[in-house]
Parts: structure tokens; C-alpha cells; sequence
């Protein structure tokens, strides 16, 4: 029995009491579908139903809402990923502002400062550079100022490196943000935090998206341990036998090849831990996994240390 036609009469009527929806009537109010609702509460934490006893899903009137809200960002050309963090901060910096108005103002602050950015690697410019980077953390949540200012410079500069001179400006940004992150992910370590490890597939990922990653999963109730890169995937049961972490995170930013996701099928048997994917891959490879001990965190964002905490506490939907 499936969510859109599950649904008893007397939950019906008392969510029409209670102005809580079923989310076929939430699929009519707002034209987005089962699927979507439910992808948006999983993988990215954007809306968050209650549950009746059954299990099924009903949402308020602010759910509703909300749901809106993230298709005015959509429309705008935000991607969903990175809804979250921009509706959080619009509410508290911005609350008589539409979504459409404050989704223009981001994007134009956000650009004004990849200038200032830019500006200081062409003259190399070390402490323009520290400057500009602790002003840009100052002014935005973390997740937001790696995702929407610091790293789009620096994936574009790693796009132009056959330009005379880019190749220099991008290795000047990738060791300065390194150094800085690593720096970051250390001091904000708990003390007393469950303990999470965290590889990279290899060869699917650069050592600053590693170490980004690691620091936007991190949070009070969870310690993250990155394991270098180059760790061999089959040695991890080893080393979750004698770390005992209690979990394994897997970061990927490319498809996962039909047979590596086969071997992570096999691999969640032998860890004595849960196995979760991150990255671009566990976005990619949502679908084969669905179902399986295998969780997807989802891409860098601050929903995806939400998730990961749903996975240590055993709430997570896989």
C-alpha cells in the first residue's frame, strides 16, 4: 500500500482538523511530485513531514510553504543541493524579502566576491588573500562560502590551466584553501564526538574536494577522520577492524562503474559498520542503492551532515 492511496479516511480527517496533507494533496497544491517530495526530505533535508504510526507522511501547511519556496529558488537556477543553507539564511537575514528577490541578491554578492577573489591570485597576493577569505567566512555560513564563493573560483580556474598563468593561480588557491580547511576541520573537531572515517574512491576525487567534504560532514555529535588519499578499498575492512569507527563515509565526485558499485554491495558485509557514499556519485547512484546498507549522504551541503547523523542514530531511509 503506497502513500497516495494509503491513506485511512480517519487520518484523512483528522489531517483536515489538523491542516496536515497527505502528500498526493501536496503534490496537487504545489505540481511537484511523490518522488521529488520524498528526494527532497532524504537526500537534501529540505522539508521534514510527520509521520502517522503507519509510516505514511503528512505535511502542514509551512511544509507546503516550503516546498514552494524551493521551487521559486529552483526556477531561479539554484540547485536543489544547495537550497537548504540559501533558505536558512534568507530567513534570518532577509525575512520581507521574496524568495526571488533574495535569490538574485545572493547570487550578485556571491560573484562581487569570486572578484575579490580573483583579483588577489593575479597579483599572488598572499595576504589580499587571507584578507578576502576571512572576510567571505565572516559574512557567510561555511557551507555557503565554500560552495558558492571559494570553490567555484577554484574549479574554474582548474578548467582554464591550459591558459598561460591559470595553472599557477590555481595551485596558489589549492594550496592556501588546503591549508586553511585542514587547519579548520582540526579545530572544530569534538572531543567527545562519535567517530566517523572518511576515503576518497580513488582517483575519484582531488585532495581540497576531500578535505571540504570532510568538513562540511563534520559537526558537534560527529568526529571525522580522513584516511589519505590513494586508500585502497579493499584494505578498509582492515582498518574499520582496528579503528572501529562507527561509520565509514566514501567520498566520490564521479559515476560509480557498474562493478565498484557491485564490490561496495560486498564491502557493506564485511565493515562491521554502516557504509555511506557522498559526493557527486552518491547523487548519481541514489537509484541503485535505494534499498540497500549502502546510505547516500548526497552531494556537499549542510543537509548532508543531517543525513549522516540520521545514519549514526539508525533513522536514515536507505
Amino acid at each position: 500500500m503506497n502513500e497516495s492511496t494509503g491513506v485511512s479516511s480517519l487520518t484523512l480527517a483528522l489531517s483536515a482538523r489538523d491542516e496536515l496533507f497527505p502528500i498526493r494533496e501536496v503534490a496537487r497544491l504545489t505540481g511537484v511530485n511523490p518522488v521529488t517530495l520524498r528526494a527532497w526530505e532524504r537526500r537534501y533535508g529540505l522539508i521534514q513531514p510527520t509521520r502517522t504510526d503507519s509510516g505514511h507522511r503528512l505535511y502542514s501547511m509551512a511544509d507546503v510553504e516550503s516546498v514552494r519556496s524551493i521551487q521559486a529558488w529552483i526556477r531561479r537556477g539554484v540547485p536543489v543541493s544547495k537550497v537548504g543553507d540559501i533558505l536558512a539564511r534568507s530567513a534570518a537575514g532577509s525575512a520581507g524579502a521574496s524568495a526571488a528577490e533574495a535569490a538574485g541578491g545572493e547570487w550578485g554578492q556571491w560573484q562581487e566576491w569570486q572578484g575579490r577573489l580573483e583579483e588577489a591570485l593575479q597579483s599572488f597576493d598572499e595576504s589580499e588573500l587571507e584578507r578576502v577569505y576571512g572576510q567571505i567566512l565572516a559574512t557567510w555560513p561555511v557551507a555557503l562560502a565554500l560552495e558558492e564563493v571559494l570553490m567555484p573560483v577554484w574549479q574554474g580556474l582548474a578548467l582554464r590551466t591550459e591558459e598561460f598563468g591559470r595553472t599557477s593561480e590555481w595551485l596558489f588557491l589549492d594550496a592556501f584553501l588546503r591549508s586553511r580547511i585542514a587547519v579548520r576541520l582540526q579545530m572544530n573537531r569534538p572531543r567527545h564526538g562519535r567517530r566517523v572515517l572518511m576515503a576518497a574512491v580513488p582517483g575519484h576525487c582531488r585532495d581540497l574536494e576531500l578535505l571540504v567534504a570532510a568538513l562540511l560532514l563534520a559537526g558537534e555529535q560527529q568526529a571525522v577522520t580522513l584516511l589519505p588519499l590513494g586508500q585502497p578499498l579493499d584494505e578498509l575492512a582492515l582498518v574499520c577492524e582496528r579503528a572501529r569507527p562507527e561509520a565509514l563515509v566514501l567520498f566520490s565526485n564521479r559515476p560509480l562503474a557498474a562493478d565498484l558499485q557491485r564490490q561496495l554491495g560486498r564491502m557493506v558485509l564485511t565493515l562491521g559498520c554502516p557504509l555511506a557514499l557522498a559526493g557527486e556519485a552518491a547523487e548519481l547512484a541514489g537509484e541503485a542503492f535505494a534499498g540497500t546498507p549502502v546510505a547516500c549522504l548526497g552531494r556537499p551541503s549542510g543537509a548532508m551532515a543531517g543525513r549522516l547523523k540520521q545514519l549514526l542514530d539508525g533513522h536514515l531511509d536507505t
